[in-house]
């Protein structure tokens, strides 16, 4: 198994949040090989932002995502720069009301941020498309997730980021390309 993940949105989605969640799932709880970058705009919130990961069954040798076989896109902006970096056949995970696809692009969409705001906290958008994330792709088990958000958050944000992760991952995707 190889895999180049690209996390990307705005800054103050947690992006980076995400990423490290995600990299520490993988390597510490289900024992693969994981690296971590990440990446945003001088503007802490608002501007881009992505977070990075490759793993692997196998030791790593060059640490940083080129050509992801999967994205996530957490804002336009994103979606927009990163989307012609990974292939046509990457799988390609939205959130449904702040991503338009391009013309004939497949992806797998989301309301992360409404779902979010449902539960009462936007901010749990991140936690959400995790959940969704692990759904689609099987490359990590909601069981190693889970243990990443309860071992990494503070106690008393554990029970909602659990209900958001949940909220995620029984999500039943929307297949849709553009008009």
């Amino acid at each position: 198994m190889y895999h180049e993940i690209r996390l990307s949105g705005f800054g103050g989605q947690g992006i980076g949040l995400a990423g490290y969640l995600l990299g520490k799932a993988l390597s510490l709880y289900e024992n693969l090989e994981a690296v971590m970058t990440q990446a945003y705009g001088p503007e802490a919130r608002g501007g881009a932002s992505s977070a990075n990961v490759v793993v692997s069954e196998n030791p790593i040798d060059y640490p940083f995502v080129q050509h992801p076989d999967i994205l996530v896109a957490m804002s336009q902006e994103a979606y927009t720069k990163f989307r012609p970096l990974a292939g046509p056949e990457a799988l390609v995970l939205t959130d449904a009301d702040l991503v338009t696809p391009f013309d004939d692009d497949l992806v797998q969409a989301i309301p992360a941020t409404r779902l979010a705001e449902g539960l009462g906290r936007r901010i749990v958008a991140n936690v959400i498309m995790l959940g969704f994330f692990t759904q689609a792709t099987g490359v990590v088990s909601r069981e190693a997730m889970e243990k990443a958000l309860t071992d990494t958050l503070r106690p008393k944000l554990v029970p909602l980021n659990l209900k958001a992760f949940a909220t995620g991952y029984a999500y039943q995707p929307d297949i849709a390309s553009a008009p």
